[in-house]
């Protein structure tokens, strides 16, 4: 059974670091393109950051998030820095075959996570 898991959600300050990690079961991350994606209330999904051979970063984020794959541990991890009020969001990590984050942003992801809630504030 395929399934993906997020953790590491809380509340923080601005300025303030998470890590966010995405564990998968049921199948190897490594040969697939693993996705993060973001929600807050009253907006449209947006996407966050892809990882396949290569890492993607929305501009939102870029120089702030880092992405990376623990293959030992078959998870994806989110570190998020210098956070922002406007990163409040609940977090959602993705999977999809290939391995490829060509236009991860708008395209269809065939496995989700059940999401983990990001605030920043003060």
């Amino acid at each position: 059974q395929v399934q993906l898991v997020e953790s590491g959600g809380g509340l923080v300050q601005p300025g303030g670091s998470l890590r966010l990690s995405c564990a998968a079961s049921g199948f190897t991350l490594d040969y697939y393109a693993i996705a993060w994606f973001r929600q807050a209330p009253g907006k449209e999904r947006e996407g966050v950051s892809c990882i396949s051979t290569s890492t993607f970063y929305a501009d939102s984020v870029k120089g702030r998030f880092t992405i990376s794959r623990d293959n030992a541990k078959n998870t994806v991890h989110l570190q998020m820095n210098s956070l922002k009020p406007e990163d409040t969001a609940v977090y959602y990590c993705a999977a999809d075959y290939p391995p490829l984050c060509l236009d991860y942003s708008t395209r269809s992801f065939s496995s989700w996570g059940q999401g983990t809630q990001v605030t920043v504030s003060s």
